[in-house]
């Protein structure tokens, strides 16, 4: 039989690279892509030896050509924090709609199942708590957000069409705040953000009262998910997170105990738009895919934490990547 091939675009990226990782043990052939804008190669640089790996370095906003037969299609390339979003917002809609559009293409012509990867986003600031798949959401389609939440939404839209006009294999998973080890320190997402002023010995930012909440789920536990929901038969959005959760005050308190520091936490203005509460109603995932979360969130700070701390002394004074050259 012949071995499975799968693309998984974002490759270079946090999830990307670690679905590259799972993808490889389960003994598939592996096509990663990414134009680098928000990826690094080091995130996938233990695949290059291996004959199961290939990469591509391209912009899937572009048309996409693959020889060959292809199974199965991951799309994940995206900017995905806040900082990346705003500061090139025209690729970032771009990735979720014409990448999206030229991922289901290739999904429609070689005759693959093609996953995308949605986001908690859609939910916007939302007005339903946890938030359920049944839920529409509440976004401001011109707020400084609006580029990523709605630039998502159009991509469960468009894939939706061409599942129910094309008849193509789709799958929507809408992922829910992960962390783990390859995540970018300075991208500006709570997590990395706490870790890193903590490491540099800064205060803590919270932004707002720290009374808004997240929900964080640990990388191993989010993959799981997404290659049990590709597999599986469902095609409506799926809700993939731990619903563990924490207010931001408590979790930036939780990092200064864990990294044994001695800073304190500042308050600055909560910025436009920034969800005030983000949790998971994961009912679904456990009905369908048997699935939930099995690493606590101290077991996975823990790894995290390792992670972070084995980065060079200059990773931890790196500023986030300047897009200026991007249109």
């Amino acid at each position: 039989m012949a071995t499975k091939k799968i693309l998984i675009t974002g490759a270079a990226g946090f999830l990307g690279s670690h679905l590259c990782d799972r993808f490889i043990r389960e003994g598939y052939q592996v096509i990663g892509m990414d134009n680098l804008i928000t990826g690094d190669l080091k995130n996938i640089e233990q695949l290059f030896k291996l004959r199961q790996f290939e990469f591509y370095h391209h912009d899937v906003s572009k048309f996409i050509h693959l020889t060959g037969h292809l199974d199965y299609i991951l799309h994940f390339a995206s900017p995905a924090s806040p900082i990346d979003y705003l500061k090139i917002p025209i690729q970032t809609l771009k990735v979720s709609s014409l990448g999206t559009h030229n991922c289901l293409g290739l999904a429609k012509a070689k005759n693959a199942t093609i996953l995308v990867a949605s986001t908690s986003e859609v939910y916007g600031d939302p007005l339903v708590h946890p938030q359920n798949e049944d839920y529409w959401g509440n976004v401001n389609p011109i707020g400084p957000r609006g580029v990523y939440d709605e630039a998502k939404r159009f991509q469960e839209a468009i894939t939706m069409a061409y599942q129910t006009f094309h008849q193509v294999n789709t799958r929507i998973v809408r992922i829910f705040n992960t962390y783990g080890p390859r995540m970018r320190l300075n991208d500006g997402r709570a997590l990395p953000a706490f870790i890193g002023q903590a490491l540099r010995g800064e205060n803590l930012t919270v932004f707002g009262d720290g009374s808004q909440t997240r929900s964080f789920c640990y990388v191993d536990d989010l993959v799981d998910g997404i290659y049990r929901l590709l597999l599986s038969n469902y095609t409506l959005p799926l809700n993939l997170g731990n619903p563990d959760e924490i207010t931001l005050k408590d979790f930036a308190a939780e990092i200064i105990k864990i990294t044994g520091t001695t800073q304190k936490i500042v308050y600055k203005k909560l910025p436009k738009d920034d969800p005030k509460q983000r949790q998971p109603d994961i009912t679904r995932a456990k009905e369908i895919l048997g699935w939930e979360p099995l690493i606590n969130r101290a077991d996975g700070l823990k790894i995290t934490l390792a992670y972070f701390r084995s980065l060079a002394p200059e990773e931890l004074y790196k500023l986030p990547k300047e897009f200026d050259s991007i249109k």
